[in-house]
């Protein structure tokens, strides 16, 4: 149970990284040091992010794994992740980005993979 609170710990961490490294640098343009920067520029700046998403999935992914250990298999694993991606970005979206609406079809699709990790984890 240990390792599995860790993994999902390590994985919300990691995906929180990776939203504000995908997505956080369309923001960029209404903060004054930002505002002028290149594209090379925000490419290095998000690439600097996602070392420490990288720095935190790598260990998470290690210590879940069912051969290292861990209480996931390798499917479990990228399901996991992928609910928490949308997790993770959808609080980014509704706290950064005011114009963007959550909608119903939203809702149902997030239903929709929370059954795909039903399933991944049924025997």
């Amino acid at each position: 149970m240990k390792r599995a609170i860790i993994t999902i710990v390590l994985l919300v961490l990691s995906n929180t990284f990776m939203t504000f490294a995908w997505y956080g640098h369309l923001k960029f343009k209404q903060m004054n040091w930002a505002s002028n920067l290149g594209l090379v520029s925000i490419i290095l700046i998000s690439w600097g992010i996602t070392l420490f998403e990288y720095a935190l999935q790598v260990p998470a992914n290690r210590i879940g794994f069912a051969d290292n250990g861990g209480p996931f298999n390798l499917w479990q694993l990228k399901v996991i992740q992928e609910v928490i991606t949308l997790v993770v970005f959808t609080i980014f979206a509704i706290i950064f980005f005011k114009n963007e609406t959550f909608r119903v079809n939203h809702l149902i699709g997030f239903i929709f993979l929370v059954l795909a990790v039903y399933f991944i984890f049924k025997k």
